[in-house]
């Protein structure tokens, strides 16, 4: 074993798993520059930068509209509960270190169904007192994942339901745009919605062809959608301007440098009226 493969066993007592297959949030953890990975997940995340190389600053862009897109919830519109699920791993620049930063009594609920990412979060992931939950639960049962966030979220005011590269991995048997609808439902007037998704590539196909190698490697197989299926996720709701777009391009920092790097992705920040 090398010393990224010993690390996570090392340092955090984790339920068994299985680590000779990749997990997107490991993946994606390796692209981000992370150390909290095995050799499965380094070889598909490799595989699909030879294809794409692209995927390394797309992913950061992608890190970079989450710090804006929270800015806006908490400064803009006042938001001061988040729920953030499909969390990966922790990075630099969490979604609780941002909001609190700014309002420090914000709540933040982490969800996800990896094992090791709860390990993490419990460890890593820590806020005001009473500010942040972390719930292991599978995005295809929000009943589930409402219920429990409930201990932490009041609903009856306006909440920030956050979806960053995580609905990719919903595919059309599970009905994403029905579990989309469940979470949106349960949320009162003044609430948001947040996405980002992987795009379909009509440019050059090199996206497309990255994420073909990507399935098949990993646990959890991805889609990506058009420009049409992603603002699908939105209907109903007000789309905050510039509307649904690339994540470069989602109000961008004066100092940010728009990547041309080609791994295509679309985000939106949208208001339930």
């Amino acid at each position: 074993m090398d010393a990224n493969t010993e690390q996570p066993e090392d340092r955090l007592s984790v339920p068994a798993i299985d680590t000779t297959v990749a997990h997107p949030a490991r993946v994606y953890d390796y692209w981000l520059g992370g150390k909290d990975n095995f050799a499965a997940d380094r070889e598909a995340a490799q595989a699909v930068i030879d294809v794409n190389p692209g995927i390394l600053p797309g992913v950061r862009s992608n890190r970079a509209f989450l710090v804006r897109a929270v800015r806006y919830l908490v400064t803009d519109a006042g938001i001061r509960q988040i729920l953030d699920i499909g969390t990966g791993l922790p990075s630099a620049n969490n979604v609780h270190e941002v909001a609190q930063e700014l309002v420090p009594e914000t709540k933040v609920v982490y969800v996800d169904n990896d094992p090791i990412v709860l390990v993490h979060a419990h460890a890593l992931l820590t806020g005001e007192p009473g500010t942040i939950n972390y719930l292991d639960a599978d995005l295809r049962n929000p009943a589930n994942i409402l219920q429990s966030a409930a201990q932490t979220l009041d609903f009856d005011e306006p909440v920030a339901l956050i979806l960053l590269m995580t609905l990719q991995f919903v595919h059309g048997d599970d009905d994403p745009y029905g579990i989309v609808k469940t979470f949106v439902d349960a949320l009162p007037s003044g609430s948001y919605l947040v996405i980002s998704h992987p795009a379909w590539d009509d440019e050059t196909g090199i996206a497309n062809a990255a994420t073909s190698r990507y399935n098949e490697k990993v646990s959890s197989p991805m889609v990506r959608r058009t420009f049409d299926e992603v603002a699908r996720f939105f209907d109903g709701l007000e789309l905050v301007e510039p509307g649904l777009v690339g994540v470069s391009e989602w109000r961008p920092d004066p100092e940010q440098e728009l990547s041309g790097s080609h791994s295509p992705a679309l985000c939106a920040v949208a208001r339930k009226p």
